[in-house]
């Protein structure tokens, strides 16, 4: 089965500046600064992300992508509308890295199910290797949230755990 390639990724190209958008807001609202600095890198990725689906893109009427993803954020969309609900006095580094994991994953499984449609191999390739890098920002948002947490970090595993 084949879908429509350009609304594909027009839509693609659109959820990269939300995904960016929501870290960007979010980071604004951390207090923590490794969480901080977490979220600014998640932000520069997502519109690294949203690159790569404009070099697929096959429409001009997105002339300028900077400029698409420098304007105002999509407040109705679902990325904003999520980290709009927790941010406030109640604002937490947990909630926003709980929601940010969430979408992460949702995110994956999205872009997964969407390349799977696509006849094109370089389309699909374009989505693949973004899903494979929403994985690796799920690892990296688990990562800061077991920091954060006070969990017990990954590397630190063999210390603690004894068979």
């Amino acid at each position: 089965m084949s879908i429509n390639v350009q609304e594909a990724v027009k839509r693609s190209i659109q959820t990269e500046k939300n995904a960016m958008n929501f870290y960007q807001v979010g980071a604004g609202q951390m207090k923590d600064p490794d969480a901080r600095r977490t979220f600014e890198l998640l932000a520069k990725e997502e519109r690294e992300h949203a690159g790569q689906f404009y070099r697929i893109y096959p429409g001009n009427d997105i002339p300028s992508l900077d400029q698409f993803l420098d304007a105002a954020p999509d407040n109705e969309s679902s990325w904003m509308a999520s980290i709009s609900r927790i941010i406030g006095p109640d604002f937490t580094e947990q909630k926003a890295l709980e929601l940010a994991m969430e979408r992460e994953q949702n995110l994956e499984q999205a872009l997964l199910e969407t390349a799977a449609k696509f006849d094109d191999a370089g389309v699909r390739a374009v989505y693949e290797l973004n899903a494979k890098e929403t994985h690796n920002h799920y690892l990296m948002i688990e990562s800061e949230y077991a920091r954060v947490m006070g969990m017990v970090h990954e590397t630190d595993m063999d210390t603690y755990v004894r068979e």
